[in-house]
């Protein structure tokens, strides 16, 4: 990790600097090391849609290179939706060809007095007018750019009309369909008037062990081959856990308050494949080919990006729709206009159950029934939301903000105002600690305990096995913060979750890439860090320790359904995670010897 493209929108300029390897070294790179470098930037003063708010694109030392499911992409700033942390990621072919014209990361600064584009070719960095681009929606956004530059295979990353609008669940997408979807790092480009970024290059990436890297990069092709995990994704993709996350009670149904849902079926993804797959998609260099490319005949749309699990369970169960190519559509609808489909489909559902409940009502929604059950209106407030027209500029500020308004907070489905993710902690347990501690707010790619119990993302090397999935306990909270620590070492790296060939292959890859000496403990050593380090960013935007929670209703058993009538009790679970991560139990923030330990010494004048 060497070079940093600094842009100033304001003043239309741009620098590179040289990223420094010891910090390179230290936080690794993707939102680990944007943490760092944007440490002192991002501070309780500045708001989040304001030109003071920094925008980072960063990749990982992996990228570019011949390993498999090494191909993402992270963004961070101060996310808009929460007021804390942002952090989104990608997938796709966008961060190797950052690598490949040049430069490993993109820091955006200031605020364009007026829509523009910037071109990333072979180093050689341009301004455009982006004026015939604003309004377009993310395809055409990306058509269009492709077609400016001749040339096909430029990757583009764009907002739609919803970040054009400042929704604050708005979405960056790159190749066609993927996208940075979480916490809204769409709107704060938006409130850049940045409308794309495009990079085109033909470098190649540094290898310090071009002959060691190849020989454990086989070792881990043949793991991910032969892993189970690994082919159910090739086969079904991440719509394939639909009936296994029915079965245990971890896909939410009714706005997270029925336990058991029949009509799941319906959503099921062998429906998918049978009747609306066209075919699977990858990300570069990729063997797992997780991507589903599906069409929907009824809405009259032949190619559809997705839908991926998230989705099906967002504008799916969750609303208690059991339309297949409804869900399909509203998954398309997002991709179009640029929105977070966990975000835009809670915030739908949670408005559904506020109806349910006689809390709202059509006088309160400009005339909208608004209920369980109905996709064709999730369609319109997708629209809506994405317009910031009627209901939908309400929509458009979240649920957290949206049951505030309505003086009903515990209502929302959020942890730190991020919407909850389709995977229901009553079903396993080391769920609940990792929303409550997630730094990004309820985040299931922050420590997948779900996966861990299931045998999917074990890291048994590192202490991380598969457990009882209904448990107490304080050992079960460890575990989890083992898993945050090991996922935050995946998140720096921007290498996917679904590639898990073992702790030590992924530190000798790591080794030869970059010439580093990592040893297993230093290498969960440096995802500690970077844990705690967005642990103190969060503590400096004003969180606490009093959010370390989850709404109350979601810690109801119920009577029915896979999850056997359990409650998690967070207070053993988050003991056990506040232990491993060596923060301290009253204030829920790292102790002195934690701080040094870590070598965060430099966020002492922040600390209490």
């Amino acid at each position: 990790m060497e070079k940093l493209l600094v842009i100033d929108l304001t003043e239309k300029s741009y620098k590179v600097e040289n990223i420094d390897p010891e910090m390179a070294r230290g936080y690794i790179g993707g939102s680990g090391l944007s943490a760092r470098l944007l440490y002192d930037r991002i501070k309780l003063d500045i708001d989040p849609l304001g030109p003071e708010n920094p925008l980072m694109f960063m990749t990982g030392p992996l990228v570019g290179t011949s390993m498999p499911s090494a191909g993402r992409c992270a963004v961070s700033a101060r996310s808009p939706l929460t007021g804390f942390w942002g952090e989104s990621n990608t997938g796709g072919f966008i961060g190797p060809e950052m690598r490949f014209a040049g430069f490993d990361g993109v820091l955006i600064n200031g605020r364009a007095d007026k829509p523009c584009w910037v071109s990333v070719l072979d180093n050689k960095v341009r301004f455009h007018d982006a004026a015939p681009l604003w309004g377009q929606d993310t395809y055409q956004t990306q058509d269009s750019i492709k077609e400016i530059l001749a040339d096909p295979k430029a990757r583009v990353a764009c907002i739609g009309p919803a970040g054009e609008n400042l929704v604050k669940m708005a979405a960056i997408v790159n190749d066609h369909g993927r996208a940075a979807g979480r916490t809204g790092m769409g709107a704060v480009m938006g409130s850049k008037n940045f409308k794309a970024i495009a990079f085109r290059g033909s470098g190649k990436v540094h290898l310090a062990d071009p002959a060691g890297y190849k020989e454990v990069v086989g070792e881990i092709l043949q793991t991910v081959k032969d892993d189970l995990s690994a082919q159910a994704f090739q086969l079904a993709g991440t719509s394939g856990y639909v009936d296994m996350a029915t079965m245990f009670g971890d896909m939410p149904a009714g706005y997270y308050q029925v336990g058991e849902w029949e009509e799941s079926s319906n959503l099921s993804g062998i429906l998918l494949a049978e009747e609306h797959l066209i075919r699977g998609t990858s990300c570069y260099r990729c063997p797992i080919v997780c991507g589903r490319e599906t069409r929907t005949v009824k809405y009259k749309v032949d190619k559809v990006d997705g839908p991926e699990y998230e989705t099906i369970a967002s504008f799916g169960s969750l609303a208690l729709v059991d339309d297949l190519e409804g869900v399909i559509y509203a998954g398309h609808l997002c991709n179009v206009y640029g929105l977070d489909t966990i975000s835009t489909g809670s915030t739908i559902a949670m408005v559904c159950d506020l109806f349910d409940k006689g809390i709202l009502d059509a006088e309160q929604t400009g005339g909208l029934e608004i209920r369980f059950g109905d996709v064709e209106m999730s369609h319109r407030l997708i629209e809506m939301t994405a317009k910031r027209e009627g209901f939908g500029k309400l929509i458009a500020e979240g649920s957290a903000a949206l049951a505030a308004h309505y003086g009903v907070p515990e209502m929302a489905a959020t942890v730190r105002n991020l919407e909850i993710p389709m995977h229901d902690a009553r079903s396993f347990s080391g769920m609940a600690p990792v929303y409550a501690l997630s730094p990004r707010g309820a985040c299931h790619l922050q420590g997948d305990m779900y996966g861990v119990d299931l045998g999917m993302a074990p890291a048994t090397e590192l202490g991380i096995h598969p457990g009882e999935r209904f448990e107490n306990s304080l050992e079960k909270g460890q575990t989890t913060a083992r898993s945050q620590s090991w996922r935050s070492v995946y998140n720096a790296l921007t290498v996917c979750h679904f590639m898990n060939p073992g702790a030590s292959k992924i530190q000798r890859a790591l080794n030869a890439a970059t010439g580093w000496d990592y040893s297993l403990d230093e290498l969960m050593l440096s995802g500690k860090r970077i844990f705690s380090l967005k642990r103190i960013i969060n503590h400096n935007l004003g969180s606490t320790i009093e959010d370390d929670r989850l709404p109350e209703f979601m810690l109801k058993s119920f009577s029915t359904g896979g999850t056997l009538g359990f409650e998690p009790d967070l207070k053993p679970l988050l003991a056990g995670a506040y232990k491993e991560h060596g923060w301290d139990p009253g204030s829920g923030l790292p102790t002195p010897e934690a701080v040094k330990s870590y070598g965060l010494e430099f966020t002492k004048p922040d600390l209490p």
